[in-house]
């Protein structure tokens, strides 16, 4: 798809489109649309992370809020988006044995408690002996600064997601 296709998109159309590049949260899309027209996938892309670096903290932690637990109880009962199915599987969560489910589980709660919101990380970038390193990592962190970080990935996220649908290559980091 190329940026033309996206700028002649109506509200409805890009909503379907781009809602799900940052997780279950189609408002930003929605947001997102009224800026058009774009001017390349980096435009397009910074219209999105704006409107989250915009929000309050409450409604950054509320986007944080929307993802799911990395091969948590969604997966489990089949609940993921496409987009996280896809993202975990790429990272080998989907076929966990009991041990590691159980150990990755378990980091997930404990970083849960923590922050008030679930671990974010871009998991198709990673393996899962890496995922649970990094989140074991990032228990250790300030919340001010796991709040950055998480969004960050959030960013990472919604970066390779953009450069699936319009067939780039995702930029910078």
């Amino acid at each position: 798809m190329d940026i033309e296709k996206v700028n002649s998109m109506d509200f409805g159309e890009f909503v379907d489109v781009f809602g799900n590049v940052v997780e279950r949260c189609p408002l930003i899309a929605a947001a997102v649309w009224s800026q058009r027209p774009f001017s390349d996938l980096e435009d397009l892309e910074k219209h999105f992370f704006a409107f989250i670096d915009g929000l309050p903290q409450a409604g950054q932690e509320g986007v944080l809020r929307c993802h799911p637990d990395l091969a948590g109880c969604e997966l489990q009962r089949g609940a993921l988006s496409a987009e996280s199915l896809r993202e975990q599987s790429a990272a080998g969560l989907t076929s966990l044995g009991a041990a590691e489910r159980l150990r990755l589980a378990e980091l997930n709660a404990q970083y849960r408690a923590r922050f008030g919101f679930p671990f974010v990380l871009a998991a198709r970038l990673r393996d899962p002996e890496a995922v649970l390193r990094e989140l074991a990592r990032r228990l250790r962190c300030l919340p001010a600064q796991e709040l950055r970080t998480a969004l960050g990935e959030v960013k990472k996220i919604g970066r390779l997601r953009l450069a699936d649908l319009l067939g780039g290559h995702p930029l910078g980091p």
